[in-house]
């Protein structure tokens, strides 16, 4: 079963295929405010790579948010159009717990602007602390006060050295535990104050 995972929810563009639960192949790097060019050219040559007909897609993973405003519609508009019409089963992870580091309790972030940040905590399964927006130095006094805890993310803008976790494949672990959405329900995660 060939699935396609997407997300450009940060500055980065990230394109993967998998075949029956494990990634093949997968294409990351910064595009900040050009992920729109380069995800559909990016995914065309990873399925003609593995010469994969666009009809075998039968499974889409989305990073649904929080993130960049137009940066997680674009990753969300393509992978519902892949599953309508190919019949495609969607499912959507918050972009924060993609970030997570394995089993470790990871706290994930995404710069938010304006002093802030998208902030989730997860160990494992579990979700320690729901997807939310801090401060930053909130964000600062939280990681002080969980030194154990894997800091997980594009954390430059904190002058902190986070982990850079595989997030397609973080997002093609956790699709099993996840129930497939129709297309059309699906809405982007936007966080505001």
């Amino acid at each position: 079963m060939i699935t396609v995972l997407l997300d450009s929810s940060n500055t980065n563009l990230s394109v993967g295929i998998a075949k029956d639960n494990l990634l093949l192949e997968y294409i990351s790097y910064e595009a900040w405010q050009r992920q729109s060019e380069y995800m559909i050219v990016e995914l065309n040559k990873l399925l003609e790579k593995h010469n994969i007909q666009k009809e075998d897609i039968k499974e889409v993973v989305v990073a649904k948010g929080p993130g960049s405003y137009t940066g997680v519609r674009i990753a969300i508009t393509i992978a519902k159009t892949i599953a309508v019409a190919l019949d495609a089963k969607l499912y959507a992870v918050s972009s924060l717990r993609a970030q997570k580091d394995g089993v470790r309790p990871s706290i994930c972030l995404i710069n938010a602007r304006s002093g802030r940040s998208y902030v989730g905590v997860y160990e494992d399964q579990k979700i320690l602390l729901n997807d939310c927006i801090m401060k930053n130095d909130e964000v600062m006094n939280y990681i002080k006060d969980h030194p154990d805890y894997s800091v997980c993310g594009e954390t430059k803008y904190l002058n902190i050295e986070g982990v850079m976790a595989n997030n397609l494949q973080e997002m093609l672990n956790l699709k099993d535990s996840l129930e497939s959405i129709n297309p059309l329900s699906l809405k982007p995660v936007y966080m505001k104050d």
